[in-house]
């Protein structure tokens, strides 16, 4: 998570999105999608874990 936005650095979404994503309808889907390109696109690169 980046911590000063809030958003998920791998999918973009809010910790309250994620949560709430497998009661969403689709209308609801569709509108959080939306907003992802934007969200990640200011955010910095998720990273790997280190390889064991």
């Amino acid at each position: 998570m980046d911590e000063p936005s809030g958003h998920c650095v791998g999918c973009g979404r809010t910790l309250d999105e994620i949560a709430l994503w497998s009661v969403l309808d689709d209308d609801d889907r569709r509108a959080i999608w939306s907003l992802l390109p934007a969200r990640l696109a200011t955010l910095p690169p998720a990273t790997q874990p280190p390889a064991d």
